[in-house]
């Protein structure tokens, strides 16, 4: 492992230094001094998991205008909270995020546990949003580490162990720079210096308040780290979507399965996805149609659906297509949309 350099308090200050000017004005940060909310900055670190501060804001300010305390949330339908998270992606941290919500309402008086090891007990938070929680809202002196703090680390000691295997490595670095002042502030600077200034491909380097102890920049080659692995080809499944309306113009839903991808949304009735095969049998009898296809990037595949576009009846929840549009996940909405254009 590479050596901790022995200015860390100078890095440390310089950083702080930096972030005071520069920290971006986030819907979920408090300014002034003042310790944020810990449900705000629960919140808001389940949805960046997957998206970015842009994508993420406007869904914070629908989630805290609706259910501004966490037992606000708990106490909300589980349909109510998937139709809001739609758009976030990865809706098992949805199904995580509730249970999460009741254990603090049913276990905890509706206060979230102080401590990173508290935090770390309650349902569906691990270790990143445990140590971001604790240091951020508690002032704990946790490690919390991100992408774009394991980018910095990567830079700031040129570590050559190629992402993902350098993990564990980054964490350790990043450990040596955590200290007892200003905890929550360290933190987020990181994530900041890394979001603004510290980008992936092509770091703004002349920005930089850290180059004077950045072995990356000292190569005069700063965007070849972090070392990156060969990236494995994400597998493709296939399925079919069948778009089916009623007399009235209605469209026919489902309720997926409480476990599983999307579990407990709605969708539109489909096949399995898998492997190429021949047609599978529709869930109703209709006049059915080729409406073409479309293609959806999953985290750990991409999904190519076929739409079928047919008029019927049966035993499905029906829906205005209006309505269909705004509750349905992506993947859905892209084949009702073309669905309905057939």
């Amino acid at each position: 492992m590479l050596s901790v350099p022995a200015d860390v308090s100078d890095l440390r200050a310089a950083l702080l230094d930096w972030y005071d000017a520069h920290a971006r004005p986030l819907v979920w940060r408090t300014t002034g001094g003042v310790r944020p909310d810990p449900y705000r900055v629960w919140l808001s670190e389940v949805m960046l998991q997957q998206t970015t501060t842009v994508h993420a804001a406007p869904y914070f300010e629908a989630f805290i205008a609706r259910w501004p305390t966490v037992s606000d949330l708990a106490a909300a339908e589980d349909g109510q909270v998937m139709a809001a998270w739609a758009g976030l992606g990865y809706y098992a941290r949805a199904r995580n995020l509730l249970a999460c919500a009741r254990a603090v309402a049913r276990d905890h008086g509706g206060v979230f546990p102080d401590t990173e090891a508290g935090l770390l007990a309650l349902p569906g938070v691990g270790p990143y949003t445990a140590a971001a929680v604790a240091a951020i809202a508690f002032g704990r002196p946790a490690n919390v580490v991100d992408g774009n703090v394991e980018r910095v680390v990567a830079r700031l000691f040129a570590v050559e162990t190629p992402m993902p295997a350098a993990k564990p490595e980054l964490r350790r670095l990043a450990a040596s720079l955590v200290a007892d002042d200003r905890p929550g502030d360290w933190a987020q600077a990181l994530m900041d210096l890394g979001a603004t200034i510290c980008r992936p491909g092509r770091p703004l380097c002349e920005a930089c308040p850290l180059t004077v102890h950045c072995a990356a920049f000292a190569s005069g080659t700063p965007g070849r780290w972090p070392v990156k692995a060969p990236k494995p080809e994400r597998p493709r499944r296939h399925g079919v979507a069948w778009v089916l309306r009623d007399g009235e113009g209605r469209v026919a839903l489902v309720r997926r399965p409480a476990k599983g991808l999307l579990g407990g949304m709605l969708g539109l009735p489909t096949s399995d996805w898998g492997a190429p095969s021949a047609d599978p049998p529709p869930p109703a009898a209709a006049d059915w149609r080729d409406a073409g296809a479309v293609d959806h990037v999953f985290t750990h595949f991409a999904l190519t659906l076929s739409v079928r576009a047919g008029q019927g009846s049966g035993d499905f929840l029906w829906s205005d297509p209006a309505e269909a549009r705004a509750a349905l996940p992506t993947v859905f909405r892209k084949a009702l949309e073309r669905g309905l254009a057939d």
